[in-house]
């Protein structure tokens, strides 16, 4: 997944700030926590929250799509 310095997803333009589509799972961490998101599009992400606040620090492009359903 590459780093970022976005402040909105580039796949589809949801804010950073904005609150993720789906929380996958969070973990604390010595300085705050790190939480797995999905954005909207399906783009995974990592987000640091910390004294600094929170933000995307890596994602991946959106997931692929099947073209039949349930497989």
């Amino acid at each position: 997944m590459p780093s970022t310095d976005a402040t909105a997803c580039p796949h589809c333009g949801w804010p950073d700030r904005g609150k993720p589509f789906r929380v996958l799972s969070r973990h604390t961490t010595a300085t705050g926590h790190t939480e797995w998101t999905r954005c909207g599009c399906g783009s995974l992400q990592v987000r640091v929250a910390d004294c600094r606040g929170t933000r995307v620090v890596s994602r991946s492009g959106p997931a692929a799509r099947s073209g039949a359903a349930g497989h």
